[in-house]
């Protein structure tokens, strides 16, 4: 695929985990699929979750109904940039939402994806962590 059509597939995809539809998401990922976070993230800590979700099966059960319990409303993507060399995709963003707890979340990413066969089959997530665990936690 090309580099445009790589950084589609990954616009596509931030859409369909947009929806918290199982089978929409599911679409997009390898069934080996991996999502590498830091460790001890203030989501994973707040929803009892693995750090490092292995297959696809980890990964659309967080998107669909672990995210949504955590971030209820007002989720807003900005994305700032897409960088695409081979089949990997680089994006920064920034994701707002209001949080279970009513507290502002306000915190920028950046997210590698390794696609195979123009689906996801690895994301590493970085984020400022002290920033999330303040939102978070308080």
């Amino acid at each position: 695929m090309t580099p445009e059509q790589n950084k589609r597939t990954v616009s596509d995809a931030w859409k369909a985990f947009a929806s918290h539809d199982a089978a929409r998401i599911a679409a997009w990922f390898t069934e080996d699929a991996e999502w590498l976070a830091p460790q001890r993230n203030a989501t994973a800590l707040a929803l009892g979750i693995p750090d490092h979700m292995i297959g696809q099966k980890a990964v659309v059960h967080f998107l669909a109904e672990m995210f949504p319990k955590l971030f209820v409303s007002d989720v807003t993507v900005d994305f700032r940039s897409r960088y695409c060399e081979g089949n990997t995709v680089i994006v920064e963003l920034r994701l707002q939402a209001l949080l279970a707890n009513g507290r502002k979340y306000d915190n920028d990413y950046c997210f590698i994806f390794e696609l195979r066969d123009g689906r996801i089959a690895r994301m590493r997530e970085y984020m400022d962590t002290q920033k999330g665990h303040a939102c978070i936690f308080g």
